[in-house]
């Protein structure tokens, strides 16, 4: 029986599934998760724990601490990746038109419902219950009496007394006085102030965020900039150019969409970025809530037939306090998995929850279950149609690969790749298993860098769903004097085998560039292939 658009679901065989016992995780699920690293996550020991759990990118969120705090995670990161022998991609995630209220004292504010509360740009009087100071001078001018405002630590997580509902009553001068519309604790050095749906004349690039990343990311190649609140595909160029100028042009640019005016230009945005985060905690309190779910599905659509890869945020905060997700959070998961999600990104959870890698592995075991009724026969067709007639060549391989693979049931996909782009367009067509992609290093890079962390290229493909990039070399020393498809064949045989997703006599599809062409192969291997 088929249901809905995205499953594919046989009974009575999937309900007598649900009762039957786990079975053994050999390989994390081909859905990828971000995880955000912070206080109760950057120790070497808990990273090693998250790397092994299935994180598959590393978020660092400047919003919050300086550049030396983050330098030394990352530090704890490199070596829990060496430790574990596992590449990680670095997410460096932008602040942008974000207005807050600093709290240096650091104190809670208690704030009743129904009594008033004025916000200010007066940053030399102390936050209270009664006045709120913020890092920008404009908002009264772009509010105007019944605008929703809201305001937290951590927006809307779900408990309502964290988080701060505000209604404008009026304003006075550069002041803004609001109705408090729910009791609330605001606790932290720093709270944040959403205006739903109102232009904030703030640059989406600050200057702030050219500051990190002309120094901190590019001291550290970053691979993925998260551009927070892009609101237009100039957002995006802008972004490009800088890091043109800084010499980071290898590194991604990922649009956070997380207001209207991003969804308004969303088809712009998406030609422009490399990837696409949905970030539904700005964005759920920015439209109405009967809404948010056409806007995660829709944009999720509109990704998948570009072939680009799109994340998406908020999915189990209740495992900041708690072992185990609500039901609700636990279909949520399932459900992005099935509208085609690659990834999911983790925020509290890991960055200040108390159960980080208990996050990951429960999201890691909710994706793979999902996978295994995601309709990607249904999917296929729909790219197919997308891509149209005449076909590209490479679009023909590729899709051809996949079909292949499918058809005789292969184990595993391995692709040869400089770029990174020919596993990403193979993943496009969401084969249902993994793709290993032999990463080769263009003539001229530094063999002990490439050997130490990889390239930007080889990392970046661990954000994209069913992606698995692995370290090819051209030194005969370590290729043994094989051809260079002899031992990228060989590389990926091996590792296919140690993480048990290859067996004897398994099939296993070679895709690959050979001059002008690329061809598509059928091996089966047994164990002779070491």
């Amino acid at each position: 029986m088929q249901g809905g658009n995205h499953m594919l679901l046989e009974e009575p065989v999937r309900l007598a599934s649900c009762l039957a016992p786990a079975k053994p995780k050999v390989f994390p699920s081909l859905t990828k998760i971000v995880g955000t690293l912070g206080p109760k996550s950057r120790s070497v020991e808990v990273i090693e724990e998250c790397l092994t759990a299935g994180m598959s990118v590393a978020r660092f969120d400047f919003s919050w601490k300086d550049a030396a705090y983050h330098q030394e995670t990352l530090d704890n990161l490199r070596k829990a990746a060496q430790n574990v022998k596992k590449l990680c991609p670095i997410m460096l995630d932008t602040v942008g038109p974000e207005i807050q209220v600093d709290n240096s004292t650091g104190g809670s504010i208690e704030l009743k419902g129904g009594n008033r509360v004025t916000i200010t740009p007066d940053r030399s009087k102390a936050p209270s219950a009664d006045i709120l100071p913020i890092k920008f001078g404009d908002l009264a001018k772009v509010v105007k009496k019944g605008d929703t405002l809201f305001m937290g630590q951590y927006l809307f997580t779900g408990s309502e007394s964290t988080s701060l509902w505000l209604e404008v009553i009026e304003t006075s001068g550069e002041e803004v006085i609001c109705l408090v519309k729910n009791t609330a604790t605001l606790s932290g050095p720093i709270f944040t102030l959403h205006v739903s749906q109102v232009h904030i004349s703030m640059p989406t690039l600050s200057e702030y965020d050219k500051q990190v990343i002309s120094t901190w990311g590019l001291d550290n190649s970053v691979d993925i900039v998260s551009l927070s609140h892009t609101r237009s595909s100039e957002d995006v160029k802008e972004l490009k150019a800088f890091l043109l100028s800084h010499d980071l042009q290898d590194t991604q640019i990922y649009a956070k969409i997380e207001n209207s005016e991003g969804l308004e230009h969303f088809d712009e945005i998406l030609k422009e970025a490399d990837g696409i985060i949905i970030s539904r905690g700005d964005l759920g309190i920015d439209l109405p809530p009967e809404r948010v779910f056409m806007s995660q599905k829709t944009g999720i659509q509109k990704c998948n037939l570009a072939g680009k890869p799109v994340i998406i945020t908020r999915v189990v905060d209740s495992m900041v306090d708690n072992l185990r997700p609500t039901r609700a959070e636990a279909t949520d998961v399932a459900n992005a998995v099935l509208d085609g999600t690659d990834g999911i990104l983790l925020g509290a959870e890991t960055l200040r929850g108390q159960y980080p890698v208990d996050a990951l592995s429960t999201v890691g075991k909710i994706c793979s279950e999902a996978e295994t009724v995601y309709n990607q026969s249904l999917h296929f067709k729909k790219v197919v149609r997308h891509v149209g007639e005449p076909m590209a060549h490479e679009e023909s391989v590729a899709s051809s690969a996949v079909r292949s693979a499918m058809k005789v049931k292969a184990a595993a996909i391995v692709v040869f790749t400089f770029s990174g782009r020919a596993a990403r367009l193979i993943a496009k067509y969401r084969p249902p298993m993994p793709v290993l992609a032999v990463v080769f290093p263009r003539e001229g890079s530094d063999p002990s860098k490439w050997r130490s962390y990889g390239t930007t290229q080889a990392r970046q493909c661990f954000s994209v769903r069913g992606v698995y990039p692995l370290m090819g070399s051209t030194d005969e020393a370590e290729t043994g004097g094989l051809t260079k498809e002899e031992y990228g064949i060989k590389l990926a045989l091996n590792y296919g085998r140690s993480v048990g997703i290859i067996k004897p006599y398994d099939r296993v599809i070679i895709f690959e560039k050979i001059g002008d062409s690329s061809v598509v192969k059928i091996i089966e291997c047994d164990d002779s292939e070491r």
